[in-house]
């Protein structure tokens, strides 16, 4: 019995002295301690604005895209249900909380379906977006209520997916160039280029509510 004792105090002074030291106790899971704990010092999350695109796939996997760009609304409410206003609304290192990403998404439907209009009157090159994001920096999300943002976010969405619906498979590969990124895109690119906008907003709501 002395051994055993003497062993596991010897083992408790060695995680001391590397700098660990086991928990005799669990944290219950989703809870506000555990959220605070867990929060990563740094977002894994690879930042928008480096995002390399390779648009190769065939125009004919419009229908795809679209799909995708439907089921965001869905996805949105999902993981953000029954999620604490704390942890909705707080603003880790002072950026954006996981309410503004989600008011962020509302923010851009207007500009997604404006490039959309631009493929169709064939425009050399789309709607200029505010690189600076001016719009959800002075929107205050965070004072909104979340089932308004999602609410509108769904209504935009739906809007725009049942907009694409009415054309004719010819236009999905028209082309048009993309301002910031400097290269030329199809209406299939661009709608693949907001699917992969979404999925980065969600991936850091996810982030701030789940670490």
């Amino acid at each position: 019995m002395y051994r055993k004792v003497n062993a596991n105090c010897e083992m408790h002074t060695k995680k001391k002295q590397s700098g660990y030291e086991s928990k005799s106790f669990a944290i219950p899971r989703g809870t506000m301690m555990e959220h605070n704990l867990r929060r990563p010092l740094s977002s894994k999350v690879p930042a928008w604005f480096e995002r390399k695109f390779d648009f190769t796939f065939p125009a004919e996997q419009y229908p795809n895209v679209c799909v995708r760009l439907w089921g965001t609304p869905a996805r949105l409410e999902e993981i953000l249900r029954k999620v604490t206003t704390d942890v909705l609304v707080g603003k880790p290192q002072e950026k954006w909380s996981a309410q503004e990403h989600a008011g962020h998404l509302l923010d851009l439907e207007p500009l997604w379906m404006a490039r959309v209009d631009d493929f169709l009157t064939d425009r050399d090159t789309l709607a200029v977006a505010d690189l600076g994001n001016r719009k959800t920096h002075e929107a205050n999300h965070n004072a909104q209520e979340l089932a308004e943002i999602l609410a509108g976010f769904r209504t935009a969405r739906l809007r725009l997916v049942e907009h694409l619906g009415t054309f004719e498979p010819d236009v999905f590969a028209r082309t048009s160039l993309h301002p910031r990124l400097k290269q030329p895109m199809r209406l299939v690119d661009h709608l693949y280029f907001v699917a992969e906008h979404d999925d980065h907003h969600l991936a850091k709501i996810w982030e701030l509510i789940a670490f």
